[in-house]
């Protein structure tokens, strides 16, 4: 018959909560070598760390009569991202023999004809933000410009064409109704080139009354989170090392 001792389960190996506890606290110090250094880290980084501020520029592009674009702002917003921006980020290497440390991001508020320009960095940053803005801005005004031309010409001709259609027409015998039509399609023309509206700029690079980074706050309790998670993990890491090495010495001793 088999004893009931055979059917035991062997724990020797096992680790309780006490063994932990008891590992922890004769570590103690490593654990709070590290936590506290972690800890300072993030203090530092926090404390050091320039304040960012959000810089806003405001566009209105160039309107024809009714609120329709002379061009859709997305389509211009295409263009700066794609040409214009990477053209004044060259530039600015070109003149600072450094990337330009900071970003543009471009966005057009729903159902508006706006294009705003967003920027983050540094106070220190700000004349160099500007700037770009600036430089950015007058490409977009100068594009719509032309086509604003374009529309203004063409509004021009066909104005001018139905004013000789008038003419002709007066010399006519039953040309009544078609003079009517004619200077009535005529000052609706009229009215469309008065319409017509040029890029319009609103505001330039306007810095934001509260900064937007570093959250402090948030480093500080990140910092803290991650000091304490590695200062555990150091801990038991450095009981299992201690270990390792008091049973090659035994081994080596045998």
């Amino acid at each position: 018959m088999t004893s009931p001792n055979n059917h035991r389960t062997d724990y020797s190996d096992e680790i309780s909560l006490v063994d932990l506890a008891a590992i922890f606290i004769r570590r103690r110090r490593a654990f709070y070598a590290v936590f506290v250094a972690i800890t300072l880290a993030g203090l530092a980084y926090a404390l050091l760390t320039p304040n960012e501020y959000q810089y806003v520029s405001l566009v209105q592009v160039a309107q024809k009569d009714g609120g329709t674009f002379v061009q859709p702002p997305t389509t211009a917003i295409a263009t700066l991202e794609n040409r214009w921006l990477p053209e004044a980020q060259s530039a600015y290497r070109a003149e600072h023999d450094k990337k330009m440390p900071f970003d543009v991001s471009f966005s057009n508020p729903e159902d508006t004809g706006l294009i705003q320009f967003n920027s983050s960095t540094t106070a220190e940053n700000s004349k160099s933000v500007k700037a770009v803005h600036e430089a950015l801005i007058a490409k977009v005004a100068d594009s719509q410009g032309r086509l604003v031309k374009v529309e203004q010409a063409s509004l021009e001709s066909q104005i001018q064409s139905l004013g000789r259609t008038v003419d002709l027409l007066k010399g006519e015998k039953d040309a009544g109704e078609a003079i009517a039509s004619a200077i009535e399609n005529r000052s609706k023309l009229e009215l469309q080139l008065v319409g017509l509206d040029d890029v319009e700029l609103l505001v330039t690079s306007r810095q934001s009354a509260e900064k937007i980074a570093p959250k402090r706050s948030l480093i500080m309790a990140l910092a803290v989170l991650l000091g304490l998670m590695i200062g555990v993990l150091v801990t038991f890491m450095s009981e299992f090392a201690s270990s390792v090495r008091d049973r090659l010495a035994s081994d080596g001793a045998q």
